[in-house]
């Protein structure tokens, strides 16, 4: 028998010995052995192999699993799945794969649209059990790196209290946005998430559990915020609080023209008399677009706001004006009903091949005008196309890649694949593409949990000036180059 087919044969017996505890790792075969099949036979076993509080499953179910993400787009297939049941199973996986050449990617809800999360013939380290709020203090709260903004929040806010960012859709890993950057309609007026978080404990890729934060640790702190795992995987945070407010009004209001929907855009951000600013693009119906603003006020019963004063000044159509009142806590969690909807009737489970674009405000109407004028009704594939405005000063994390302009938008095709299937997927990559191409022209940049190839000279203008920095970082915390294959940076 051919070592080839040997191989094959043991891995396929692997994988069907789903229900049995894994005890060690083959070195010749590069597989997984399970206490059976130690007793059926002699295999070359890595010395130290770890005892985890949690389980290494290698069933063909949880395999498939973590082969898969929310752009149902991209499938690599782990070797073995870690369910840690503590911190220190996350520093043994890591201390192992560096010693036997495994990679190791770490996800939290699987929210990356092109297999960021996934590693063939790796360890995917699945981060959901450790979703514990460790402490709620006055100012800040301890989380592990597998909660969710939504486990954070039901904590917090009975308790008067919320995070100054979230991103629209509550139900991600708090690592996960960590290790992204976290956007959100708060992050005119507070940043992004990462330069929301006052602390992080992180497994590099040389597996040391290391305390980071601008006063212990900077260097390592710089990059594994925005660092897409390249260096650490995120287990802990350490987030800011502030005070929540009980209540929010949701203000919606219609423009016909580009230009005047933008230019309002900037000047709510700059003068703050909202509190969340967004903006969308939706079909007229004719062929043509609106733009839809929204924007919320926070306030205290007795104290309610002004919307004349409010909406004052802004040139949106008249009389498409409308506003509704609601509980804090129910305007962050406003997408649940839609999402359980999308579920309900499939469409969660359809290819997702989204595009996620920084354009320099300078070049914003241009850019975004162009593509919407040239994009058929059915590539939008039933999802929102994203028009949110932001100021520069407030993204401060060293590798989070930003426009370099005073103001700058997202834009973004949240779309699904219509119909489902592959070649429909691929030509919206491909079109995600050439988007990003344009963008990058006029400076814009790419928020990268998205659909878009990349090659290894993208990333390293992507990441201008601080390139060297990331690749200096890569060596000092992850010198054999173990983690987070998945993005295809190194």
């Amino acid at each position: 028998m051919s070592r080839e087919v040997s191989r094959r044969t043991f891995l396929r017996r692997s994988l069907a010995g789903a229900a049995a505890a894994v005890v060690g790792f083959d070195t010749v075969l590069r597989g997984w052995v399970s206490a059976a099949e130690l007793r059926r036979g002699h295999f070359a076993l890595a010395a130290g192999f770890p005892s985890f509080d949690g389980s290494l499953l290698t069933d063909g179910a949880s395999l498939a699993a973590a082969a898969d993400d929310f752009g149902h787009l991209v499938h690599r297939r782990p070797s073995a799945v870690l369910k840690p049941g503590s911190v220190n199973d996350v520093v043994e996986m890591v201390r192992f794969a560096r010693r036997n050449g495994i990679k190791v990617a770490a996800r939290g809800q699987g929210h990356s649209t092109q297999g960021q999360a996934q590693v063939e013939a790796g360890v995917v380290v699945d981060m959901s059990t450790l979703g514990a709020v460790r402490e709620v203090n006055a100012a800040d709260a301890l989380v592990e790196g597998g909660a969710r903004w939504i486990d954070l929040l039901q904590q917090t806010v009975p308790q008067g209290l919320t995070p100054p960012t979230l991103v629209d859709f509550i139900e991600l890993s708090i690592g996960g946005t960590l290790s992204l950057g976290g956007i959100g309609s708060q992050s005119f007026r507070f940043g992004p998430q990462v330069d929301n978080v006052l602390e992080l404990q992180v497994v590099t890729g040389a597996g040391e559990l290391v305390t980071c934060s601008p006063s212990q640790n900077r260097q390592l702190f710089d990059v594994a915020r925005s660092g897409l795992g390249q260096v650490g995987l995120v287990v802990g945070a350490r987030v800011r609080l502030i005070p929540a407010p009980p209540n929010a009004r949701l203000y919606e209001a219609f423009y016909n023209d580009l230009p005047a929907f933008l230019s309002d855009l900037e000047t709510l951000i700059d003068d703050g008399r909202f509190d969340t600013v967004q903006g969308f693009a939706v079909s007229d119906g004719a062929g043509g677009w609106l733009y839809q603003l929204e924007t919320t006020k926070y306030f205290a019963p007795g104290a309610e706001p002004n919307d004349a004063a409010l909406l004052a000044g802004l040139s949106f159509t008249p009389g498409t004006q409308a506003a509704q009142d609601m509980p804090y806590f129910d305007y962050l969690n406003r997408l649940a009903p839609l999402v359980a909807f999308l579920r309900q009737i499939g469409a969660w489970a359809f290819p997702h091949p989204w595009v996620n674009l920084f354009v320099p405000a300078a070049n914003a109407p241009t850019f975004i005008g162009e593509t919407l004028a040239d994009l058929p009704a059915e590539d939008v594939g039933q999802g929102p196309i994203l028009i949110y405005p932001f100021n520069r000063d407030k993204f401060t994390a060293p590798l989070f890649r930003v426009p370099d302009e005073r103001h700058f938008f997202v834009f973004a095709l949240l779309r699904n694949a219509v119909p489902p299937t592959p070649e429909r997927a691929a030509g919206l990559v491909a079109d995600n593409r050439a988007l990003f191409e344009r963008a990058t022209e006029l400076g814009g940049k790419r928020y990268p949990f998205d659909s878009v190839p990349m090659t290894r000279h993208d990333w390293q203008k992507h990441y201008q000036p601080a390139w060297g920095r990331l690749v200096s970082a890569k060596h000092t915390y992850d010198p054999d180059g173990i983690l987070t294959p998945g993005q295809g940076i190194f």
